[in-house]
């Protein structure tokens, strides 16, 4: 089982680094906190670090570390719920003396020295949980591993909405409220929002916009913004806000991220966007994508594709 060779390097390093991706989300902090809680509560004598940016929203799961280059000198690396290298939030992880890749999303690249995905897990974080599962008699866990792969399996299943949920989802969390936690403790943390988001949340709903066969979209602009006193990372969160148009299947947000480059995150509740987000140097899930798209020129093309998508989807449903 490839698993088993995840397990044998864990046990190999003293050193071992975590990384996440860039722009993260709570999967990516929650599978990489929940497993260095495992990996400590395990050995406690090695030393486990999660590197990367910050997320603002899922930061109470845990405290990113700075660390100085040297630390990766005869360390293992391990990079979770990233498709692609060039999206690791820490490059250095090339510096480390193994890698390995643990990831749910389709297959971009392979990178580093072990490659673990298995696409049909709704979050990478519940990969870590069933990994620690599959062994339990050689693993411990703790309280703050279950709240990081909750968190994690949560908020990228849209609080189980998605049809990447399945009945192993379920089987995962169940583990989770059996081991004594209070999952609705952190779906109250996911709740808060600011004032200033709130207002931001009223101005999506009523300045979206629609293509004549129903993508719902909104562009989050820097001016709106600023205009609203939010950051791009709580701006772009907002992107379901248009889930539940009756006559849009698919919604998208598109914003402007480092050196102004346009970006866009793609949604659907039925239409597979993955194609779609590939033909504009994005990729993801079948029906969650992101989209690199440089500028706003571009956002039209992209609109007038999904546009003729959803046109397709509807025809093949009458």
């Amino acid at each position: 089982m490839k698993t088993d060779h995840i397990l044998e390097k864990i046990k190999e390093y003293k050193r071992i680094i975590i990384h996440k991706h860039i722009r993260p989300d709570g999967d990516c902090y929650g599978s990489g906190f929940g497993l260095k809680e495992i990996i400590k509560e395990s050995f406690p004598e090695k030393e486990v670090y999660v590197v990367g940016e910050v997320a603002e929203y899922v930061k109470f799961i845990g405290e990113v570390d700075t660390i100085p280059d040297e630390y990766f000198k005869g360390a293992l690396s391990i990079c979770v719920d990233t498709a692609s290298a060039s999206r690791v939030a820490d490059q250095r992880f090339n510096l480390a003396d193994y890698v390995i890749k643990i990831d749910h999303h389709i297959p971009v690249e392979d990178y580093g020295d072990f490659q673990y995905v298995d696409t049909t897990r709704a979050a990478a974080s519940q990969i870590i949980l069933e990994f620690y599962l599959r062994y339990k008699d050689e693993l411990k866990f703790n309280m703050k591993a279950a709240e990081a792969l909750y968190t994690g399996i949560v908020t990228d299943t849209g609080r189980f909405k998605y049809r990447s949920v399945t009945a192993d989802t379920f089987k995962a969390v169940a583990f989770l409220v059996d081991f004594g936690l209070d999952f609705t403790q952190i779906l109250s943390k996911l709740d808060i929002k600011s004032e200033n988001l709130m207002k931001l949340q009223g101005y999506v709903l009523q300045n979206f916009q629609k293509t004549p066969n129903g993508v719902a979209y909104i562009k989050m602009k820097p001016e709106i913004l600023e205009k609203f006193g939010v950051s791009l990372e709580e701006g772009t969160s907002l992107v379901n806000e248009l889930s539940t148009l009756d006559d849009c299947p698919v919604w998208m947000l598109f914003a402007e991220y480092e050196e102004n480059f346009v970006r866009g995150r793609l949604r659907s509740r039925e239409p597979a966007i993955d194609k779609l987000a590939n033909k504009y140097n994005g990729g993801g899930h079948k029906l969650a994508c992101g989209a690199n798209l440089g500028d706003w020129d571009t956002v039209e093309l992209l609109l007038k594709d999904a546009d003729e998508l959803v046109k397709e989807y509807k025809t093949s449903k009458n």
